[in-house]
Parts: C-alpha cells; sequence; structure tokens
C-alpha cells in the first residue's frame, strides 16, 4: 500500500461510495480516502484505490492493484459495493508527492460521476473546484455513468472474478437448501 500516513477521521463500510465523497465534500477534507471494494474484501483480490482530496475536491486516483493512475484507476474501482473508506486528513504539501506522476489527476466530479453514478454530486463537487480545476480534462467531456459501466464491462478478470463468487454462492446456497442432487453438483 502507498503509505501516505495523516490522521484517521473515519472509517466505515458503505454500500455506496457517494456517502464517502459526500463527506468528504461537506468537511472540505484535505487528505485522501482508501476505497477497499467488495472484491478485495471478499474475493481476495488485489489492490484498493487511493483517492486524493484538496479541500474536499478530488485531485488524484491511483490503483494499487493495477499501478494505473487517473480515470483508469478510477475505473478499476467501479466495482458494486460494499466499500470499507476510510478518510485521512493530511496537510497540503504532504500529498505534494502523490501528484509526481501527472497521469494520476482527475476531473473534479469523475468520482462521483463513476464510483457513485450520481451526477447531482459531480456538480456540487465541481463547483466547490478551484476555477483552474473546473475546465474539464480531456477524458471528462460527457463522461457519465454509462462510461464506468462500459469500463467494467470491459475488464474480463472482474467479470470473472463476480461469476465465480456467483457460481460459489449459488453452489453453497443449492447445498444449504439441499438441491445439491437435483442440481448435479
Amino acid at each position: 500500500m502507498m503509505q501516505l500516513g495523516g490522521e484517521l477521521v473515519r472509517s466505515r463500510v458503505v454500500s455506496d461510495p457517494a456517502t464517502a465523497l459526500s463527506t468528504v465534500l461537506e468537511r472540505r477534507l484535505t487528505g485522501y480516502a482508501v476505497f477497499e471494494p467488495q472484491d478485495t474484501l471478499l474475493l481476495d483480490a488485489d489492490g484498493h484505490g487511493i483517492i486524493t482530496f484538496e479541500a474536499g475536491v478530488p485531485v488524484f486516483a491511483y490503483h494499487t492493484g493495477t499501478g494505473r493512475g487517473g480515470p483508469p484507476a478510477l475505473a478499476d474501482l467501479a466495482v458494486p459495493g460494499p466499500y470499507s473508506i476510510d478518510l485521512f486528513r493530511l496537510r497540503s504539501d504532504e500529498l505534494d508527492h502523490v501528484g509526481a506522476n501527472g497521469n494520476r489527476r482527475v476531473p473534479p466530479g469523475m468520482p462521483a460521476e463513476r464510483l457513485a453514478g450520481d451526477p447531482e454530486l459531480a456538480s456540487r463537487t465541481r463547483k466547490c473546484a478551484p476555477i483552474d480545476r473546473q475546465q474539464a480534462l480531456p477524458d471528462d467531456e460527457g463522461d457519465s455513468p454509462v462510461s464506468a459501466v462500459e469500463a467494467f464491462l470491459e475488464d474480463e478478470e472482474k467479470i470473472d472474478a463476480i461469476r465465480k463468487q456467483a457460481r460459489e454462492e449459488a453452489k453453497r446456497r443449492a447445498e444449504e437448501w439441499g438441491l445439491d442432487s437435483q442440481l448435479g453438483t
């Protein structure tokens, strides 16, 4: 895990990332959030996401499992909940090294759109962004929750992991209900 330090201000398991993103925006938090999606929690998948914030507005995103940053990191996190989310407070100067790799920057509203599918939260976040960050990055133009779904559907490993989890759950329930002999499992 990328070690950033800081003061833990909140740790929760939530079904919708909008909960954490709203909290960060309302508190105008400068720091970062560690998003650990259910596939990491339940399927021992590798990695989690880190999103940094400046006064509540997302700045950088990074996925520790894939090593991707920016919008692709958000696509790596766009999986069904729940998420374990830890929020940490840092000083602005402590976040400088996170952005050393320029491809980690995300448009202000993109996490709310891609992770939460919440256009209203995305709009509020953009309005809180500094003027120089309110302009959309090329990746942000016309972005919608559909693009997160498309990115998710293109990730065959995630689809396979979900299928495997569903099969295992179905087998477990069939055994539980005494149906395993009828299903040929």
